[in-house]
């Protein structure tokens, strides 16, 4: 199976099945000398592992990662990168393979299950094998090290959609993203959402969400005006995460509703003679290169496919069956793709910050 490695300058290749012994990752082209330990990276998939609330999947994974290369202690007892590639390993632990055990020939409707098992003549029913969300903690534990890349840009992301349910943006606190289970910066969306999550995780189904990610402090001039467009490899990470169906940049679709002169982020002259957006409709990206404005990258997230009620489907046989699946799930993966779509983020920014300082003088 190719296709296990994205990036250019800054490279990452995952590994590993969600019910095989680990997971992990190969992150290469991180430049030498930055300082980098397992204590970096533990943070960011502290927010992304499973079973933390009843709003998750309650399989109990602790995550921790242990970096097999890449770094060496310096005369002064500080550890850093060498420049070779970082190798990042993420021990499952917690594997319930039994619970799978009925949908074996089964293709879960709205589940990879079908297509993986059509291309490649091969699935792992376990969970989902490379097709599960959990790959995505190898992500997470890759863009750890892209912040350490790019440590002046601060990159947050929020639950702002949940079903039905969107935030109000006049009420956005970042600091409220730690207060509740959901990533929500609204308080009083948060309140909304458990409510509304518990029914449907009492039923044993699921529901879609909108995640926004904002990177702050980005120099101007990253990205090209072609083929190597910031929006286009942000588009591209964002739709590589598992379960997203949509991306936008700034106002995204809402472009279309708009007339020119409402869309366009007027300008002006700042201190030290620096430009000054009124506005950042754009999200941070005029023609494919970074303006200086807040990156502003919203993707969508589907319900999630494993549910307890019956679905239409069919076996690898091709008899016509009713599908239901138990185990562990998401009722809402979408919360936990907010830490993922920071760690995305971070990769792409990390790689264009190299691209970048490869061809200017």
């Amino acid at each position: 199976m190719s296709h296990n490695t994205f990036g250019h300058l800054f490279r990452v290749i995952t590994w590993g099945e969600s019910h095989g012994t680990a997971i992990g990752c190969v992150v290469d082209g991180c430049p030498p000398l930055i300082p980098l330990t397992e204590a970096d990276l533990q943070g960011w998939l502290e927010k992304r592992k499973p079973g933390q609330s009843k709003y998750t999947t309650q399989r109990h994974e602790p995550d921790e990662v242990h970096i097999l290369s890449g770094v060496m202690v310096d005369e002064d007892g500080v550890q850093k990168t060498t420049g070779t590639p970082i190798s990042l390993e993420i021990r499952n632990v917690d594997q319930r393979s039994k619970d799978y055990s009925e949908i074996k020939s089964r293709f879960r409707p709205g589940h990879a299950d079908y297509t993986y098992d059509a291309k490649y003549g091969i699935r792992d029913y376990r969970g989902g094998g490379r097709s599960s969300a959990r790959e995505t903690a190898a992500c997470v534990a890759a863009g750890g090290v892209a912040r350490k890349v790019v440590p002046d840009i601060r990159i947050r992301g929020a639950l702002v959609q949940m079903g039905p349910l969107k935030v109000d943006c006049t009420r956005w606190d970042w600091a409220e993203i730690d207060n509740n289970p959901f990533f929500c910066p609204d308080p009083v969306a948060a309140k909304e959402w458990a409510d509304y999550l518990d029914d449907i995780r009492k039923l044993g189904s699921s529901v879609g969400a909108v995640v926004e990610v904002v990177a702050e402090n980005v120099p101007v001039g990253l990205g090209a005006p072609l083929y190597g467009k910031l929006d286009a490899d942000l588009a591209a990470a964002m739709m590589s995460i598992n379960a997203v169906k949509g991306v936008e940049i700034g106002n995204g679709f809402e472009v279309a509703t708009l007339r020119g002169e409402e869309n366009a982020d007027e300008m002006r002259i700042g201190q030290g003679n620096t430009p000054i957006f009124l506005s950042n409709n754009a999200g941070g990206i005029l023609g494919g290169i970074s303006s200086g404005e807040p990156v502003v990258v919203r993707f969508a997230v589907k319900p999630t496919s494993s549910i307890l009620t019956p679905r239409h489907s069919i076996t690898r046989t091709g008899e016509e069956v009713d599908v239901v699946t138990k185990g562990r799930h998401d009722p809402c993966v979408g919360i936990r793709a907010v830490p993922v779509g920071e760690a995305m983020m971070a990769c792409v920014l990390a790689d264009h910050f190299l691209r970048n300082r490869a061809q200017v003088g």
